[in-house]
């Protein structure tokens, strides 16, 4: 996909589904993609409401992707701008467009949590030819899935704030991610003091004062020595699952005036897309089940109680706001449930 390559999906009872992502393609590769020169367009359920292209029975299952059917002045770049909300302000007036019923509903579905995975805005031109391979919605859900992640290596890593600590690299043979574990202290019996941590390439290394990321790693790390043990997870799961790039192009709609969860849903990606079942396969794979996390985020509670670890108790995590944060943590607070 990050090629321009066209994909199929096949999903059990349904025909196969040909896509080429959007933002990967040109005028060229969709012409060779749809010969005929008319081609739907895919879109998630969230883009389709921003555009008020959301028909009844996708509002009637709000997960459910829309098809935007094909008229003639839906070419590429009426496409490129329906995909990318960046867009909006410069391309302010699109359509007229028709949404129609999605024939494929199981795949269009692997196909929105495929482009998430690819780290792609989710938009797909749709019923071309010539597919380079087919794949099936169980083999995108395995690529997500913590059964397979596995302990890979550990090492001794002193830290700034912690110098008895040991590393340890989990990873799956499913996916190219590869998470790790800051394991601080030695066990006393105790449920350790665990920090969820999502990777955070702005607020960890580059110092971004846009979020609170940076301050909390360092801070955690600090927290779980001074308590005695504990074990900092590092996931790789980067602008709260919808990766890098994603997140970048979240933080340019949060300079039109939008917040962290209008910017996501604008992009056409969950509020939260973290996979907190990662977290709980990597404590159990470092023999913890019951622990005491340090947080400020009852879904992270929510999460690792449902994959069967047990939370004995929620330790607040709480940092100062900066002038340029203050908006984003009083969204976490307001509009995602943190009790900060």
């Amino acid at each position: 996909m990050r090629r321009g390559w066209p994909i199929a999906i096949e999903a059990p009872g349904e025909d196969r589904l040909v896509l080429l992502a959007v933002e990967t393609a040109d005028a060229v590769r969709l012409d060779t993609f749809a010969p005929a020169g008319k081609c739907p367009v895919l879109i998630s359920s969230g883009r389709a409401a921003t555009l008020k292209l959301t028909n009844q029975l996708a509002a009637a299952d709000p997960d459910l992707p829309v098809v935007i059917e094909p008229t003639p002045w839906l070419d590429f770049p009426t496409a490129t701008a329906l995909a990318d909300p960046q867009l909006d302000l410069a391309t302010p007036l699109k359509g007229p467009f028709r949404s129609i019923a999605v024939a494929q509903p199981l795949a269009a579905l692997a196909a929105i949590r495929l482009a998430r995975i690819a780290g792609l805005l989710p938009a797909y031109f749709i019923d071309g030819i010539d597919p380079e391979v087919t794949i099936t919605p169980d083999a995108i859900d395995r690529h997500q899935s913590a059964s397979g992640l596995m302990l890979a290596t550990r090492a001794r890593l002193p830290v700034a704030g912690a110098e008895n600590a040991e590393i340890v690299a989990f990873r799956s043979p499913d996916s190219g991610d590869e998470h790790v574990a800051l394991v601080i202290g030695q066990p006393d019996g105790t449920p350790p003091l665990v920090r969820l941590h999502s990777e955070c390439l702005t607020g960890d290394v580059l110092g971004s004062l846009k979020c609170d990321c940076g301050p909390q790693l360092h801070a955690a790390i600090h927290a779980i020595a001074d308590s005695g043990w504990g074990i900092l997870l590092y996931l790789r799961q980067e602008g709260r699952g919808i990766g890098l790039v994603n997140k970048l192009r979240a933080y340019q709609l949060q300079d039109q005036g939008f917040d962290t969860v209008d910017a996501n849903t604008r992009l056409g990606f969950a509020i939260d897309a973290r996979d907190f079942g990662v977290a709980a396969r990597m404590l159990r794979l470092l023999g913890q089940d019951r622990i005491r996390l340090l947080t400020n985020n009852p879904a992270k509670v929510a999460g690792l109680e449902s994959a069967g670890v047990t939370v004995a108790e929620r330790v607040p995590h709480s940092l100062p706001a900066n002038p340029h944060n203050e908006r984003y943590l009083a969204t976490k607070r307001d509009r995602t449930g943190h009790q900060l």
